[in-house]
């Protein structure tokens, strides 16, 4: 359940507002932060991807002794404090190198946590690909290829896969402009091993990689353009380390869809292309013999089985001879 704060004033009582559940919510807002230890890779990757979701997303450049596995409580207050429901923390340490943890929230509490580990010889950053920049505000297409992410079964994959999708998501809308698609971001994974996925180390573990490409479309002497793709940054290869699977009551309360606006639909009934309302009604088997009809002496049964008494009745009636009247006698 909610936890519901009476308002103390009208300032308060805005603020409120402008935070409680919506039936279209807010662009999720992501925030990043850094731990007391991170290399300056691991830096210029959290700035690349903050520059990708520049619009809704802030930065804080302090250090933070914060362990989000062992006790995510600092998370949790970021969280309310900011008002984002996305976290991204990067942290260096000698055991897990290079690490980026994305943790998302409901209620301002933690929902889920998946650790990235970046490989650092493979990384190359945005400053580094001499192409046109995708402008602010702008959605990608997403491209996710791998047997990996497929998994009928909730793993590792899926959540990296969900969690991305909310990152670059971006606002929602029911249109898009065709030129509003500037960039596109592809994610593979490799094909996952027996004793990739039964080993507990990290560096074993299939390779997640990240490119986004910039898409250019040009003349093709045709209806439809030439479409090309080339590469802008970041160039990322993660591999999946921990993970913090949601809470089964929580998860159902944050994935409950409001029905304001929305119609429920009634069993056996319809409308037709006139706009009139037909319904249906299903009864049992009926006997017809005792259906009640319009009562006509005509139509009585009772008059067809008793018909040839009746006459016969009437013709012994007919023979029967009349009685003769006696005559009036008058004494003289």
């Amino acid at each position: 359940m909610l936890r519901q704060i009476k308002p103390r004033n009208a300032r308060s009582k805005r603020a409120l507002e402008k935070r409680a559940p919506k039936a279209v919510e807010n662009p999720k807002t992501a925030l990043f932060l850094r731990g007391t230890t991170c290399s300056q890779i691991l830096q210029d990757a959290l700035g690349d991807l903050h520059a990708l979701r520049q619009v809704h997303a802030k930065r804080f450049h302090k250090k933070n002794p914060v362990h989000p596995f062992e006790d995510s409580s600092s998370l949790a207050f970021f969280s309310e404090k900011n008002d984002c429901s996305l976290l991204l923390f990067a942290s260096s340490s000698k055991k897990r190198p290079n690490t980026i943890t994305f943790a998302r929230t409901f209620d301002y509490k933690i929902l889920d946590m998946l650790e990235f580990s970046l490989d650092a010889e493979s990384f190359r950053g945005i400053s580094q690909f001499k192409t046109e920049k995708i402008p602010l505000g702008t959605r990608p297409l997403m491209v996710f290829a791998g047997t990996a992410f497929e998994s009928p079964v909730p793993n590792a994959f899926t959540m990296a896969k969900s969690m991305l999708l909310d990152f670059f998501r971006g606002e929602i809308t029911d249109k898009i402009d065709v030129e509003g698609l500037r960039y596109c971001v592809v994610v593979t994974a490799d094909e996952p091993t027996e004793s990739a996925t039964a080993a507990d180390d990290p560096a074993s573990r299939p390779v997640l990689r990240l490119r986004v490409y910039s898409i250019r479309t040009q003349r093709s002497g045709q209806k439809l353009p030439r479409v090309e793709l080339e590469e802008h940054g970041p160039r990322m290869d993660f591999r999946l380390g921990r993970t913090q699977e949601p809470d089964e009551a929580m998860l159902k309360e944050a994935m409950r869809v409001p029905r304001n606006g929305v119609e429920r639909t009634k069993k056996n009934i319809k409308t037709d292309i006139m706009g009139d309302k037909i319904g249906r009604i299903h009864t049992g088997k009926i006997d017809l013999s005792d259906l009640q009809t319009r009562k006509m002496k005509g139509l009585k049964r009772e008059r067809d089985q008793g018909g040839l008494d009746d006459e016969a009745t009437v013709a012994d009636e007919v023979e029967e001879p009349r009685r003769k009247r006696k005559a009036k006698t008058v004494d003289i």
